[in-house]
């Protein structure tokens, strides 16, 4: 299946009532509003091919790089190609749920994470930080350095204040992330965000919102889901 088919049969699959969700949440033209459920038999079909999935991301269009993030190859790609797509991302569903997913799949995915974390950027800041989060939530404890989740732990902490609102949001999922999901340091993950509390995010045209990593912690321990970790990063 060539790209000119994908596109076809993605516009075909368009509803205008999703059109009209993404875009309220910051998808730009152009897009069809594809469920990603309706994407799947398409997916099953080609299964992964980077060539297919770099021609699909360079459209610009949303439903087509949410599509490429299915089948790319994440092992078949470097730190340039996964840089080239965060340049692609224009906004937090791309590069916190299609770029860093798909990174999270890749041997070279936590040097790739910790650059854009170190970028000063909003975006790769917030994949970088999100990355880990998928990484934490599906790899085994032993593939993480305790000191050096620690460390990210304290300067989450002494920075999360300061940082882009996006990025805040990352941030305060991977304190959570890493008291449910890497239990070495849950206890130090519970202390941090308590130190933390309540995170401002400020938002276009609505008050502020508050983030409490603290309060949906405490939820996960009620629930039972320490030491969650997901089969797939991607559906």
């Amino acid at each position: 299946m060539d790209a000119e088919t994908v596109m076809r049969e993605l516009e075909a699959l368009g509803k205008e009532r999703l059109k009209k969700m993404y875009m309220s949440n910051g998808a730009q033209e152009p897009l069809f509003g594809v469920a990603t459920g309706a994407m799947k038999p398409m997916a099953k079909k080609i299964k992964r091919n980077q060539p297919l999935a770099d021609q699909l991301y360079a459209t610009g269009n949303y439903d087509a790089i949410y599509f490429a993030g299915i089948i790319a190859d994440p092992m078949a790609m470097s730190a340039a190609d996964f840089d080239r797509w965060m340049d692609g991302a224009y906004f937090y569903m791309l590069s916190d749920y299609v770029v860093a997913v798909t990174l999270a799949e890749a041997d070279i995915a936590q040097e790739v994470a910790d650059t854009w974390i170190a970028s000063g950027e909003e975006l790769r800041m917030s994949a970088g930080w999100s990355c880990y989060c998928w990484l934490l939530g599906s790899r085994p404890d032993v593939e993480f350095s305790e000191s050096k989740m620690a460390g990210m732990l304290e300067a989450a902490q002494s920075t999360i204040g300061e940082a882009p609102e996006r990025t805040k949001y990352a941030m305060n999922h991977f304190i959570y992330t890493v008291a449910v999901s890497y239990l070495p340091l849950h206890d130090k993950a519970v202390e941090t965000a308590k130190a933390i509390g309540p995170v401002e995010v400020k938002r276009d045209k609505n008050k502020s919102k508050f983030l409490s990593a603290s309060e949906n912690i405490q939820k996960a321990i009620e629930k039972e889901q320490l030491g969650f970790k997901r089969k797939y990063v991607r559906c």
